[in-house]
């Protein structure tokens, strides 16, 4: 007989890594869905993503949703509000849910699984906020959460037949030790952390993200940048992007548009800078100057700082004082 298909919501974390293990168990034909938004920090430290090492492990398809300008507006303005920070989880479950629903119908699954636990997160994963998602993304009766299905109702897997509810769990709240007992039974090894892969819960980065889309800085470029460098709103509008070693410094200046001014201080080993917006006289001459802050030369009074444009060419040098750390601090994003 031909397998039964469902469809798996993979992050790549511990949750979703044990419900796809139990669902695998039942002798599913599974489908891994993973989503990739310009805000994921889910792979490891070598670079390895966890959803495809898994799918890899346990034998199953992989899908890469990629959530790019579409997903971009759900964050600036979610129907169902933030977080603690600007991260919209219901409203980020419900995009994902139906871009799983259309690969559910595509494939001719019969449901969809995840990782979710009752309780777990705040947000999205209380009881109502689950019913609401299920009805949002059109999915009712049709998502099984195997890590927590006995303390919710019964799905519509379960309820055919496909799936024994016997055999599915009931874990519920913040406490890792269920699912880290689950991982030595099955022999689960290197996942990533319990603190979450996004960075639209954190603090820092929501607060530059908050800023940016105050400015008008909300394309996808902008967005890379929130994550590199230190970033200071300057007084005539525009933002400076500074880096903090050479891997930043080559990546700010790969993502500068040709008419944006770069600042590097002249002659020594220095960070590079970029000024987002049209700069001001003023803007120009302090950008120089923070810059000249994180030259390696300490000996110098003074710095002689390089100031570019590539389309149209235009070049100048600055020779600035560099700026003291009290009044960069005030600047900082």
């Amino acid at each position: 007989m031909k397998k039964k298909k469902a469809i798996g919501l993979l992050s790549g974390g511990l949750d979703s890594t044990i419900a796809l293990r139990v669902i695998l168990n039942f002798g599913f034909e599974v489908i891994g869905i993973n989503l990739k938004t310009p805000f994921c920090t889910c792979d490891g430290k070598s670079g390895i993503c966890y959803s495809s090492k898994y799918a890899e492990e346990f034998g199953i398809g992989l899908i890469r949703i990629f959530g790019g300008e579409d997903y971009l507006q759900i964050v600036k303005k979610p129907r169902y509000g933030y977080g603690r920070n600007l991260n919209p989880c219901i409203d980020c479950r419900i995009y994902l849910f139906r871009k799983a629903k259309e690969m559910m119908e595509k494939e001719g699954a019969s449901f969809i699984f995840t990782g979710e636990v009752l309780g777990e997160r705040p947000m999205s994963q209380r009881i109502d906020a689950l019913r609401l998602i299920e009805k949002e993304s059109g999915l009712q009766g049709r998502i099984l959460r195997p890590l927590s299905a006995k303390l919710l109702e019964p799905s519509i897997p379960e309820k055919e037949g496909m799936v024994d509810r016997s055999r599915l769990l009931k874990i519920q709240g913040r406490s890792r030790k269920p699912q880290i007992h689950l991982a030595e039974e099955y022999k689960i090894i290197d996942y990533p952390c319990p603190a979450g892969g996004c960075l639209l819960s954190d603090e820092s980065f929501s607060k530059r993200l908050k800023d940016s889309f105050q400015h008008k800085e909300d394309s996808l470029r902008h967005i890379s940048l929130l994550k590199v460098g230190r970033h200071f709103r300057l007084p005539g509008g525009a933002k400076l992007v500074v880096g903090r070693n050479q891997e930043e410094n080559n990546l700010i200046l790969s993502l500068a548009e040709s008419d944006e001014t770069k600042f590097t201080v002249k002659g020594f080993k220095s960070t590079y800078g970029l000024i987002l917006g049209k700069p001001e006289v003023e803007d120009k001459i302090l950008s120089a100057k923070i810059c000249s802050r994180y030259c390696k030369e300490k000996n110098l009074t003074k710095h002689l700082v390089k100031a570019w444009t590539d389309v149209p060419e235009e070049f100048e040098e600055i020779e600035v004082i560099p700026h003291t750390d009290d009044k960069i601090e005030l600047l900082r994003v």
